[in-house]
């Protein structure tokens, strides 16, 4: 009965330390970098192999197709109108509610809607939280 004991004891004691070898972070080797450690050669950014004028008339990066190109910039009258629109700096709440809400432009009283629903679920959610 003992020598079973002593058995089973010693085939957990042999599985727990292959699981602890196979459970053991490793390290890969790599190649080694040459010069000195940490050289600030290394850290400096490269220049860039592109030239000024391909940078200033192509997308650099745009393409997202594996056999296409990167688009040209073309001439500022070539884009639609709406383009420019979209850069353009949208009130924020704040400002709107200082605004008389009759007066407003359609597009900003949707906006004006949109960010107070947004503030007054923001508050509920908030208050519901604390309770």
């Amino acid at each position: 009965m003992a020598m079973n004991h002593v058995r089973s004891v010693r085939g957990i004691i042999v599985s727990k330390e292959a699981i602890r070898v196979t459970c053991q972070r490793t390290y890969s080797a790599g190649k080694a970098k040459k010069g000195s450690k940490g050289s600030a050669a290394s850290d400096a950014p490269k220049a860039s192999i592109l030239s000024k004028e391909v940078k200033s008339t192509t997308v650099v990066g745009a393409n997202i197709l594996k056999d296409g190109a990167d688009p040209k910039i073309l001439a500022d009258s070539e884009y639609p109108d709406w383009l420019r629109h979209l850069i353009d700096k949208r009130p924020a709440l704040s400002e709107l509610r200082r605004k008389n809400i009759e007066t407003l432009p359609y597009e900003d009283l949707k906006r004006f809607v949109k960010l107070d629903n947004r503030a007054r679920i923001k508050e509920n959610n908030s208050i519901k939280a604390k309770n």
